[in-house]
């Protein structure tokens, strides 16, 4: 569960950092880490536009370099961009200002002030400064969809398990998610139980 749902004491490690929308409101926010990628984040904007859902994409400045039209894409449909660090580092191998500058050179592109770190590694020193910079957003449940132990039945059930009101749900538009079959099968079952719930899709 540490995991998929952090717990109470990780959350108060970044108190100004975002993990939960609105737990009063019947409402879901999707998420998608580490794109964009050729395949994965088309088929991700597909299937989304199937289901009339817009999300927030927290996207690697050096695959942005690299797929340009792919992340053109995910503009041109309407959904918000968030910034993921160039290249996709964890916070904890990195001094404070060379952190703070990988960042930023997504900012030449993306200009968005929703910051998500990858891994959700951050020295302290670090998120004190990018508090200044973004709105800082973590997640309320990670489906773990990247990983080569769970089945696509198992990433399902995470998200079946753990979200609740104003869930914020973090999927990946990665090779990871996209090769072990993972984000395939569970993103648009996912989507039709929390439809059928009664849940409401919202972008952050």
């Amino acid at each position: 569960m540490f995991i998929e749902q952090p717990p109470w004491l990780f959350r108060k490690l970044y108190p100004q950092a975002i993990f939960r929308m609105d737990p009063n409101e019947r409402s879901v926010y999707l998420t998608f880490d580490d794109g964009p990628i050729p395949e994965v984040t088309e088929w991700v904007l597909d299937t989304l536009e199937h289901y009339g859902i817009k999300a927030t994409f927290f996207m690697v400045g050096d695959n942005i370099r690299k797929y340009p039209d792919e992340y053109q894409r995910v503009v041109e449909r309407g959904h918000r961009i968030g910034n993921h660090t160039y290249h996709h580092i964890r916070g904890f191998e990195y001094s404070n200002p060379d952190y703070l500058a990988d960042a930023q050179e997504v900012d030449k592109v993306i200009g968005s002030k929703l910051f998500r770190p990858p891994h959700g590694h951050m020295g302290f020193r670090q998120y004190y400064t990018l508090r200044h910079h973004y709105r800082i957003i973590m997640w309320d449940v990670v489906t773990r969809d990247y990983s080569k132990c769970l089945r696509p039945e198992e990433v399902l059930a995470i998200v079946k398990r753990y979200t609740r009101n104003g869930s914020i749900i973090t999927f990946h538009d990665s090779r990871k998610s996209w090769e072990n079959g993972n984000l395939r099968y569970a993103l648009p079952r996912a989507i039709e139980f929390l439809q059928g719930e009664g849940y409401e899709f919202k972008v952050l």
